[in-house]
């Protein structure tokens, strides 16, 4: 994953997160043995991104943002209901991920990504663009060089601590009131976002909080 070092010269960065099923990703040795032209269900449902933008010599700032809610093709679980909240009716009439994949590309352009967990975000999407045909279910558009993790610089400026992004966000004083009851995408990914903003912007360790009222 990028450190803030390799930020340097970059000049803007997309926040992004997804909502899943709740069904992990097969592996391509799990595919490889599946009967050739089994139609795999997708994962993502819901996909959120928040651009953020150089503002200063060490500043950042929100921009624009995307989000869509996608249709898998397939079952969502109830534990991952209970999470996001997302009934499968909602989603009935939403575009599959290729319908939006022009759009999605649009947004993110060539830049950098920014997630909190980023492995499963890279799992997701490597996923759903091998279903759209974008490439093989071996192959990888995303990688580690795509991505600035916030879990892993959560876990540089807190060692030993939980990484979740609950913890990280009252860690910091970043208000996470909206994600108490459900989480979302654009949600997760504004978090996700503002959490980097105050790691990346030098914030005061005094200033931070060493409690958490969740782990999730």
């Amino acid at each position: 994953m990028l450190s803030l070092e390799d930020l340097t010269s970059i000049e803007r960065i997309v926040a992004i997160d997804a909502e899943t099923t709740g069904f992990r990703v097969p592996s391509p040795a799990e595919i490889k043995k599946m009967p050739k032209g089994l139609r795999l269900p997708g994962v993502v449902i819901e996909i959120g991104c928040l651009e953020l933008l150089r503002n200063g010599d060490d500043g950042w700032k929100a921009g624009e943002s995307w989000q869509r809610r996608i249709q898998p093709g397939g079952p969502v679980s109830k534990a991952s209901i209970d999470v996001h909240g997302i009934n499968p009716a909602e989603l009935k009439n939403a575009p599959s991920f290729r319908d939006v994949l022009d759009e999605f590309e649009a947004f993110i352009g060539q830049d950098v990504l920014l997630a909190h967990s980023a492995e499963n975000e890279m799992e997701f999407l490597n996923f759903e663009y091998a279903r759209a045909g974008r490439c093989g279910f071996d192959e990888m558009i995303f990688g580690a060089t795509d991505f600035v993790c916030t879990q892993d610089l959560s876990r540089q400026f807190f060692p030993g601590v939980p990484g979740s992004l609950d913890v990280l966000c009252d860690r910091l004083w970043v208000d996470r009131s909206d994600r108490f009851e459900h989480h979302g995408a654009l949600l997760d990914a504004v978090l996700t976002a503002e959490a980097f903003m105050k790691m990346a912007g030098g914030f005061v360790q005094d200033d931070t909080r060493y409690m958490s009222f969740g782990d999730q």
